[in-house]
């Protein structure tokens, strides 16, 4: 079964069990334009409600990641003027408008980490700005050798507010994300493994292709309950004291622990075999 959805910037492989979303403007570097903050909600939604998609890989094609936001198409959004014929009367309604506008932007990325099935980021080339506030927001992050991040707002006189400042310091600590977020400064494929930024670094952008789909494959052979209730266990953990924690994840296990899965996982245990779940 193929997701539908169609998008300009933004398509979908299917491979079994997992869905590849590719950013597919290598025309402009993937530069995140209004298209982009539109349909990456609606591409993400229609990959979460798609039963036969267990696991989801976001890639890009062309040599590069993403350089960010594409300053030249949101021009007009960044300083508040968009359509004259509808421009605001004052100051005070200008600057509403963007804060809606920055919020439905967040809120693009964060459909990222709301999605109910583990996301794995396959990064090359540049991933600069709303890039890593993409990745940020990803279960579990690739790189291949050639990779160069940056959160590089503060050289473009903005703060970063798309995500990066809220979810890297769980991810690589407050002392990296003030280096990474104060400078603006690139860093190499390896010093983001070093700092945990990626989990790994490997060979070429095919290859951390390869490894994205394959470890995406072995999530997906797993029970999809057992999967998605694991994330959604750690989501709500963040947030939570370590009692709490223990308490959501007792009524989430008592809600589902009594699946088919578990029946299919102890009976193939029994029989020396592979599991074969069906997510029931």
């Amino acid at each position: 079964m193929a997701t539908d959805f169609s998008s300009s910037v933004f398509s979908i492989e299917h491979d079994g069990p997992v869905a590849t979303l590719w950013l597919d403007r290598e025309e402009a570097r993937n530069a995140m334009g209004p298209d982009f903050w539109r349909d990456l909600p609606v591409a993400m939604a229609a990959l979460d409600a798609d039963d036969e998609v267990r696991a989801i890989v976001i890639a890009a094609k062309g040599p590069h990641f993403s350089v960010g936001l594409d300053l030249k198409a949101m021009s007009g959004t960044l300083m508040g003027s968009g359509n004259s014929d509808a421009a605001p009367s004052s100051s005070a309604t200008k600057n509403a408008a963007l804060y809606r506008q920055i919020r439905s932007m967040q809120a693009s990325v964060t459909s990222v980490a709301d999605c109910t099935k583990p996301v794995i980021a396959a990064v090359h080339g540049y991933c600069i700005g709303g890039g890593v506030d993409l990745i940020a927001a990803c279960d579990i992050r690739l790189s291949s050798f050639d990779a160069v991040y940056s959160v590089r707002e503060a050289k473009v006189a903005i703060v970063a507010d798309i995500g990066s400042l809220q979810r890297l310091p769980a991810i690589i600590g407050i002392g990296h994300v003030n280096e990474l977020a104060l400078t603006g400064k690139d860093i190499t494929a390896e010093r983001a493994a070093a700092i945990g930024l990626v989990n790994d670094a490997v060979g070429s952008p095919a290859e951390v292709l390869h490894r994205a789909r394959a470890m995406a494959a072995e999530i997906a052979a797993n029970s999809p309950l057992a999967v998605q209730g694991t994330k959604a266990v750690l989501a709500a953990s963040a947030s939570k004291t370590v009692e709490e924690g223990l308490e959501f994840v007792a009524m989430w296990n008592a809600l589902y622990i009594n699946s088919n899965d578990l029946l299919e996982a102890m009976t193939s245990f029994v029989e020396k075999r592979p599991g074969n779940y069906t997510g029931t």
